[in-house]
């Protein structure tokens, strides 16, 4: 008999070997019939089909084929890539016609989601035919970064801390004219916030959204998060969440899965969350995604942020953030990569508008945190926005981090006044944030020029529908939000 397909090209280590037997008595002790089985594609969306317990059996041999279709789309259902040319428009013939791509579970995902009826949830690789990696995979990706990594002799730890809007829904939209089509939004609920705002971290403010925070909470947690803190937000309704540290795979899919369980469990309650930045909706704020990052070394565990007594961060971490400042600009679409995203970037808004570095300073881009003998020192990137795909934005940061500590870059000296700091500005708009990419050779590297030339095509397509829509000389730091933002992202996100 022939080896199966996860066998047959040496697929799951001997950990997810390991745990696929253990899911397999979860789901028999727990009365599972469906397993939600989800790839993250390549907005951070997660995208798949349920399986039955006996699908699943047969998904831990062979995988499970499915189309490669999402991404030949936009947000909107729109074709960016024509799929019946001789290349499937990427560039490689490999992926013309729209071929199915195999579905390798990852048992080391598994959950059972608390909210839904005898229902697990298990992410999956993508791979071709041919057994090679789907090389449109952004999970991928971030796994040869921390692969990267560990040649050098380190791991990374990180912390999340994601602003969203908690909001409640008025009116679905469900009318017929309003539910859209391919290339056309559906219109987004007409919401309420649920507190009012601009009292930041009022504990009457968040009592307000105690009865279905304590939900989200709760099933949070049952899942096994690390849920360290839930605050108010400036903005009415905006909340802060935070984690305790993780490991980078580790942080991106828990980012995933985050995001999915509050939008659902929320939706089933009434409420609708949007991680958009900035919602077209009166009073409402611009929200962040701060990245708290750090390395420890393999061989003993310690955090090699650490820094002496007179320094910032250790000479490892400050390459480290040389490395970050060095390619902010190139990487600004992984970690702001949505038209809106861009709102953000204005001085005095406590969120960065250039490439700084700073000791405790929340203008900063790059805010170090850290105190000799601290285990906790770290870096805060503070220019992402709650949008991102997690792979993609914490590949670029490793990436980039990494290519500092070859480099042995010099971050140069702190910022203390961040916002009247004379270096580079960072993009202003998604346009520019993509040019700057295309003339990245670093980044053509590290991230592969064919998902290079697919993500420029594809991110151009979207900033060419907006232009269309509302015009090329939109000020982001100043203009209003527009209708083309509001109903792009407010539901999807």
């Amino acid at each position: 008999m022939s080896q199966k397909f996860i066998d047959r090209h040496g697929l799951w280590s001997d950990a997810q070997k390991a745990a696929a037997v253990e899911v397999l008595k979860k789901i028999e002790q727990d009365g599972i019939q469906m397993i939600r089985l989800s790839w993250p594609d390549q907005y951070g969306l997660l995208r798949g089909k349920m399986l039955s317990v006996a699908a699943l059996r047969s998904a831990f041999g062979s995988g499970s084929e499915i189309t490669m279709a999402p991404f030949f789309f936009d947000t909107v259902s729109t074709f960016v890539f024509n799929p019946f040319s001789s290349d499937g428009g990427f560039g490689t013939p490999e992926l013309a016609g729209s071929p199915n791509v195999v579905m390798v579970p990852d048992p080391t995902t598994f959950r059972v989601l608390p909210w839904a009826d005898r229902t697990g949830w298990m992410l999956a690789d993508l791979y071709m035919r041919s057994g090679r990696p789907f090389p449109l995979s952004p999970r991928a990706l971030l796994k040869k970064a921390l692969g990267q990594l560990a040649d050098l002799g380190y791991d990374f730890h990180g912390g999340l801390e994601v602003e969203w809007y908690l909001t409640r829904i008025v009116d679905p939209c469900l009318e017929p004219e309003t539910l859209g089509g391919p290339g056309t939004p559906a219109a987004p609920p007409k919401v309420m916030p649920v507190a009012k705002g601009y009292s930041y971290l009022l504990e009457n403010h968040l009592d307000e959204v105690e009865p279905i925070m304590a939900e989200v909470r709760q099933h949070l947690l049952t899942l096994g998060m690390p849920l360290r803190s839930i605050e108010d937000e400036l903005g009415p309704s905006q909340m802060e969440t935070t984690f305790d540290v993780m490991s980078g795979l580790d942080m991106a899919d828990t980012m995933v899965l985050f995001r999915n369980a509050v939008k659902q469990i929320c939706r089933r309650r009434g409420y609708l969350a949007s991680f958009m930045c900035k919602p077209k909706i009166e009073g409402f704020l611009a929200s962040g995604w701060h990245l708290h990052q750090s390395l420890a070394a393999r061989d003993s565990g310690v955090n090699a942020f650490v820094p002496q007594t007179g320094e910032p961060l250790s000479a490892l971490g400050r390459a480290y953030v040389g490395g970050l400042l060095k390619h902010a600009c190139a990487a600004s679409s992984f970690t702001t990569p949505t038209v809106n995203g861009y709102r953000r970037r204005r001085p005095f808004s406590l969120a960065p508008d250039r490439v700084t570095w700073a000791e405790d300073n929340r203008a900063a881009m790059a805010r170090v945190i850290a105190a000799p003998e601290d285990s906790a020192s770290r870096v805060e990137n503070r220019v992402g926005e709650p949008a991102a795909n997690p792979y993609l934005y914490l590949a670029s940061q490793l990436f980039s981090g990494i290519d500092g500590i070859r480099r042995q870059l010099d971050p140069g000296p702190l910022q203390e006044t961040p916002y009247a700091a004379d270096v580079p500005i960072l993009p202003l708009n998604l346009a520019e944030a993509l040019d700057v990419l295309e003339g990245s050779s670093f980044f053509r590297e590290a991230f592969g020029e064919e998902f290079i030339h697919y993500w420029l095509h594809l991110r151009r397509s979207e900033w060419a529908r907006f232009v269309a829509a509302e015009g090329a000389d939109v000020d982001m730091a100043g203009d209003p939000v527009t209708d083309w933002e509001h109903r792009e992202y407010f539901e999807l996100f």
